[in-house]
């Protein structure tokens, strides 16, 4: 029934293709826009001082940068950029200059290990980056250091050389080595012990294994993987994944045996001045890629590597199948020179040319994308690293970029949105039961109506205008909507499929209602709406136009017809049809020979704000179809909304239309939307202000005029903004309504709510225990106008009010011919009135406890008139006179202490 749509009986093959072509595609576009990420541009800058390019950059647990520039200043930065702390390393008393190579962290211990061009791993108080100790003798250059926790007071240091060559120290008993070394002698203001001395140490592992035919562009160790990961420009070895100590077949074991037996001090001494040993094939995995690698990212809950180069190809590898790439994302004009894998499974690139970009991993679709001239990162970059802390990407070029990853605000537990603009539309299907919103931003969702969860959507309906209404064709297969493009289309709504478009030729007016029905066996689609006109469209499926144009309009429309913008469209079957407009007209129609049949005329309501401004708007229509088909002259069989909140019943047959009005509403809140049951014995209405009043009309309006409303039954608060779309679905006894705070729900006709659309726990709509009640929605616990009246507050209202009585005793006080003459008389209060008055308002008025209580301790306050009581009296002390020494100083002597020699005197004395 999904696929055949305009309801043949039969399935070709291009319309199942068709339809499943069109549901995926759907599907995609629905995931990545529910993926969508992006960064805030342009990017924060922080200008630094010109120098040496920034080799590397790393962050702390506490999201605290920490950059090192080649000529060995460490700078500390806070999150936003701004510097802590700065110094360079390096002694520059010495006449040959170091260079930094690369750096890292050796978090537990509270150090930073350098690797300089001089060959050397030196060691620094991260603190105070006060120098602690360094290692000489390196092999070769170290351009990439690492640092591994790896057990308790155990370490893993790692250098990948220019050689092609990765080195590692396993060390034990850290704590200890480290002050062991830090007190031999020290060369250029650094202890020092070369490599050769260091792992004589029993606690001291060496390895070096021969990797790469090329330098190293990067290598890391990755503990959860428990192996080494490497990359070069070499293409035969561009990508080497690599265990730490080696030997895993047999052979090799037994080899290592026999050597173990040998001198451990010559093994130690020949592997170090001899050349690095190669791994077995078992030991490591090789890569090969086309122009090599120069940056990778390795994700164990994907069990994932991705690489980039050269070649401007992201490719995505399975670290146990090195033969072909599991994925290749193209879209860099320029080589890659870093990549991330974060925690949301998303691909950071960036490469030479400043280009930044995201990545889904599931999708491999690109999902950002920002050139130089959109993040405002200039010059060459010299050093990229990704802050999982504040999810910011930091890029050092010839300043300090931070690119903030663009967060959705997390959102609240308690509240349950169904779109993300207001809603304006929704109804239910019985075909399917589904139930079917539309948004303002042109966005149509459809629901699962027996638990709630979301099925399908899909957006840009009406190339981005709002939808303003929406109605489904008589075999429930196709839905019909209406939006303020003025268009009305057709969709195979399942799928997302536009099956053709309806419009009026050279006319963009917005419409605001339609609806479909059926005359003779013919098959009409309705649309009204700022044209002032009621368009009609034939609903043939042997049409095979994307396009099609009204039917021409009936005379009695272009002759009689509205003078005003048609807001809202009702039918009752077989024949009549009723419009509404903004003068608060309504005509019934014929459908059948398209002449008027009654036209109604909604009584005005004068605004405050004067008397030329009338309003007589009607949004809203509905028929009572039990009455309306039974033709009864006296009663009632339409309902319209109206200004001041009314509600108006008007009669069909009858001399005197107007039958009954009345105001649902205490505060005389516009009505949005009215429903009714089919049996036509229970009228539910919603207001502007979100509340749903339901009222008993079995036995009103049926006869003679009405002067009182009738009978109420309930109300609630079902949205805490306007309410535009009710619908009662009899055979389930459930109302759906939805309004401008983005939600649709559900309730019992009793008010019990089930749930809203769009929140995380489904429910069971034949399982009343799974619904939401008895609780309500948050925002409208919260809300204030949510707050219930009470006889007291009502109470505290009316005794606060001047009533007839005392207006008339002021009377009495006043003469009339000098009560509007402020100057010629004037009354004079004391206190003792006002006491007498509050005492005569207690006794011959009743209130409430709340309010005795406040006026009791009102009394008990002491009158203030004008002198200082106990409560203003300031208690004050008297000081004792000391008449003291005042003697003149001598200052005759120079040099004499006025203070000493006063106190010699006075001693004296």
């Amino acid at each position: 029934m999904k696929i055949d749509y305009s309801g043949t009986g039969r399935i070709q093959w291009h319309d199942f293709c068709t339809y499943m072509q069109l549901e995926y595609a759907k599907q995609d576009g629905s995931s990545t826009h529910l993926k969508e990420v992006s960064f805030s541009l342009p990017a924060t800058i922080q200008e630094i001082p010109h120098g040496e390019p920034v080799a590397h950059i790393c962050s702390l647990p506490d999201s605290t940068l920490i950059t090192a520039r080649e000529d060995g200043t460490i700078s500390f930065w806070s999150p936003d950029l701004k510097l802590k702390r700065s110094k360079i390393v390096f002694d520059k008393t010495h006449r040959k200059s170091k260079w930094l190579m690369d750096f890292t962290v050796m978090t537990p211990y509270n150090k930073l290990i350098l690797g300089t061009g001089d060959r050397e791993l030196q060691l620094y108080e991260s603190s105070n980056f006060e120098p602690y100790l360094q290692i000489s003798g390196l092999e070769a250059l170290p351009l990439n250091v690492d640092y591994c926790y790896t057990g308790h007071d155990e370490c893993m240091i790692l250098c990948g050389d220019d050689q092609g060559c990765v080195t590692i120290l396993l060390l034990c008993s850290v704590g200890e080595i480290l002050r062991t070394w830090k007190k031999l002698p020290k060369v250029e203001n650094l202890p020092n012990i070369s490599l050769q001395n260091a792992i004589l140490s029993p606690n001291v592992k060496y390895i070096r294994w021969k990797i790469h035919g090329d330098w190293i562009t990067q290598l890391n160790y990755y503990d959860s993987f428990k192996a080494v990961i490497s990359s070069s420009s070499h293409e035969p070895t561009a990508l080497v994944i690599g265990c730490v100590v080696g030997a895993t077949n047999v052979e090799q074991q037994m080899k290592e045996i026999k050597e173990h037996q040998k001198d451990p001090k010559t093994r130690r001494v020949q592997a170090m001045v001899g050349a690095p040993s190669h791994r077995a094939e078992g030991d490591q995995i090789v890569f090969r890629i086309r122009k090599g690698v120069k940056t990778f990212a390795f994700s164990k809950k994907n069990n994932l590597i991705v690489t980039g180069g050269m070649d401007r190809i992201i490719r995505m590898w399975n670290p146990y199948m090195p033969g072909r790439p599991t994925g290749m994302l193209r879209s860099h004009m320029a080589p890659i020179v870093y990549v991330y894998i974060s925690e949301e499974d998303k691909i950071f690139s960036m490469s030479t040319d400043n280009t930044v970009k995201i990545w889904d991993v599931e999708d491999q679709t690109c999902l950002f994308t920002a050139c130089s001239k959109n993040n405002g990162i200039k010059g060459e970059i010299s050093a990229c690293h990704y802050i999982s802390g504040t999810k910011s990407l930091c890029v050092a070029t010839d300043t300090l970029a931070v690119l903030h990853l663009r967060l959705r605000l997390p959102l609240d537990p308690c509240l349950a949105f169904s779109h993300k603009k207001p809603i304006l539309c929704c109804k239910f299907n019985k075909m399917f039961r589904h139930v079917v919103s539309c948004s303002e931003d042109s966005v149509v969702k459809v629901w699962d109506f027996e638990s709630g969860k979301h099925l399908f959507e899909f957006g840009n309906a009406h190339d981005g205008s709002a939808i303003t209404c929406l109605t489904f064709d008589s075999s429930g297969r196709r839905l019909i909507t209406g939006g303020r493009d003025g268009c009305l289309k057709i969709w195979n709504y399942n799928n997302g499929q536009c099956l053709k478009t309806l419009k009026r030729e050279n006319r963009c007016d917005e419409i605001c209602g339609c609806t479909y029905v059926d005359v003779n066996r013919n098959k009409y689609i309705i649309g009204v709406g700022w044209d002032r006109r009621i368009n009609i469209f034939c609903d043939s499926t042997d049409s095979v136009h994307d396009f099609q144009k009204p039917q021409p309009h009936w005379q009695d429309d272009v002759n009689r017809g509205h003078k005003e913008d048609i807001l809202c469209i009702a039918q009752c079957p077989p024949s009549f049809l009723a419009t509404s407009s903004y003068d608060g007209e309504i005509i019934i129609w014929n459908m059948i020979s398209g002449h008027i049949c009654h036209k109604f005329y909604t009584p005005a309501a004068i605004e405050p704000a004067g008397p030329k401004t009338v309003d007589a708007t009607v949004t809203r229509v509905i028929f009572l179809m039990t009455r309306a088909l039974k033709f009864e002259s006296a009663a009632a069989s339409l309902v319209s909304n109206g200004p001041k909140g009314y509600l108006h019943f008007w009669s069909l047959f009858s001399g005197d239309p107007l039958v009954a009005s009345f105001s649902p509403t205490k505060g005389k809140s516009l009505i949005s939307s009215i429903a009714v049951t089919t049996d036509c014995l229970y009228l539910y209405t919603a207001d502007e202000d979100g509340y749903v009043h339901v009222h008993d009309i079995q036995d009103y309006a049926v006869a003679d005029p009405e002067e009182e409303p009738p009978k109420y039954v309930n109300h609630w608060r079902a949205h805490v903004n306007l309410v535009l779309s009710l619908e009662i679905i009899d055979e389930d006894n459930i109302l759906l309504s939805c309004s401008t705070d983005c939600t649709v729900r559900l309730w019992s006709l009793n008010g019990e709510y089930i749930g809203t659309f769009g929140q995380v726990e489904p429910w069971e709509i034949f399982t009343p225990s799974s619904w939401k009640h008895p609780r309500v929605p948050y925002e409208i616990l919260i809300d204030p106008q949510s707050m219930p009246t009470h006889p007291m507050l009502e109470d505290m209202l009316s005794d606060m009010q001047v009533t007839d009585q005392d207006k008339r005793s002021l009377d009495v006080f006043i003469p009339k011919e000098e009560s509007y003459n402020s100057k010629s008389f004037q009354v004079m209060v004391t206190d003792e009135d006002i006491k007498e008055e509050i005492n005569k308002r207690l006794c011959t008025q009743t209130s409430s406890r709340r309010l005795k209580h406040d006026r009791s301790k009102l009394l008990s306050k002491q009158i203030h008139q004008g002198r200082l009581n106990t409560y203003h009296t300031l208690k004050y002390y008297e000081i004792e006179t000391f008449p003291g020494n005042c003697k003149k100083p001598d200052l005759s002597v120079l040099g004499t202490d006025i203070f000493t020699s006063n106190y010699q005197v006075a001693a004296e004395k």
